[in-house]
């Protein structure tokens, strides 16, 4: 209490404002605890990367402090009459956006954000992902900065729908929003074993938002990087760890919502969220390595025309088994 009653004089008071304070501790444990997630999430994107590109596991494993260290050195760029507040709030946003999709990552019964609507704060949070990207692209006031954010909503218009139909399918077999109650709804079955096509329609979804792999186009080379055109030093480091912070974010959310969340044998639950987010970031970066970034014409009809209709086919299944059981 944040007055407490003193040699039984005075009445008894209770203010919930001290017992915020009273937790801020844990909640300040907590939060360091998910930004070093992220940066070991966005470390081990950045390896399993260089490693598909040709490089060796040491080598790609010193190529992240060695470009930290060249960047923070390097001066900003600038460009004639840019927006630089909307530019540096872009690129900026982007690491804090993927710190908060790990903090709605159940380690164990709850989050660092506990709430009964994980699964829709998840979608949010990829939803303003298409605002800080348009922002980097935007605020430069470049040609190909311009056209490379133009890119990105076409692609995010290719990949939204799939990937909110995709969150739908865990939310209907749990019968909850909540990211703790999907993952204990899972004891018995991996929902990627029985939800195959949400389970790849997200991880598509997950490529989009972190602008990597077949959805990077709005970063491409033939537009001297779009979107990354006119960032250097701090900007472009930053925006760099964003993108393979979003990656490993992006794998974090998908254990609780399809790989059971922290089960497993013998390790804690929590260390086992850890391990499983680890293994698909790794997997999902080595993959968005190897594959070459398609044009976005090439994407928009297999994503809308094949895609989204398998997604909404494997939603209704889901629906009558749920409704069956």
């Amino acid at each position: 209490a944040w007055w407490a009653p003193r040699r039984g004089r005075g009445p008894t008071m209770t203010d919930p404002w001290a017992q915020q304070l009273a937790r801020l501790p844990e909640a300040a444990l907590g939060a360091a605890l998910a930004l070093a997630l992220v940066v070991a999430l966005a470390w081990t994107a950045s390896i399993s990367q260089g490693v598909a590109a040709g490089r060796t596991l040491g080598g790609a494993s010193l190529r992240a402090p060695g470009e930290t260290a060249r960047l923070l050195r390097q001066g900003r760029r600038t460009t004639l009459s840019a927006d630089r507040l909307l530019w540096r709030v872009g690129g900026w946003g982007l690491f804090p956006t993927a710190v908060l999709l790990v903090a709605l990552v159940p380690f164990g019964e709850q989050a660092l954000l506990p709430g009964s609507l994980g699964v829709v704060w998840a979608n949010t949070l990829d939803v303003v992902v298409w605002a800080l990207v348009w922002l980097l692209g935007w605020g430069a006031n470049s040609v190909v900065g311009l056209v490379g954010g133009y890119r990105f909503l076409a692609l995010a218009l290719g990949y939204e729908l799939p990937l909110m139909f995709a969150l739908v399918a865990p939310a209907i077999a749990a019968s909850s929003l909540d990211l703790a109650v999907v993952a204990e709804a899972q004891a018995s079955l991996w929902y990627v074993v029985w939800m195959p096509v949400a389970f790849v329609a997200y991880l598509i979804g997950v490529l989009g938002f972190a602008v990597s792999g077949p959805l990077a186009t709005p970063s491409a080379t033939e537009l001297s990087g779009g979107v990354l055109a006119e960032l250097s030093g701090p900007d472009l480091l930053v925006v760099r760890a964003g993108r393979h912070a979003l990656l490993g974010a992006g794998a974090a959310v998908a254990v609780p919502l399809f790989l059971g969340g922290g089960a497993g044998p013998v390790l804690p639950e929590a260390a086992w969220v850890v391990v499983k987010a680890l293994l698909l970031t790794g997997a999902l970066a080595w993959v968005a390595g190897r594959a070459p970034a398609l044009r976005t014409h090439r994407l928009m009809e297999p994503l809308w025309v094949v895609l989204l209709p398998l997604v909404v086919v494997q939603d209704l299944v889901v629906a009558v088994v749920a409704v069956g059981s």
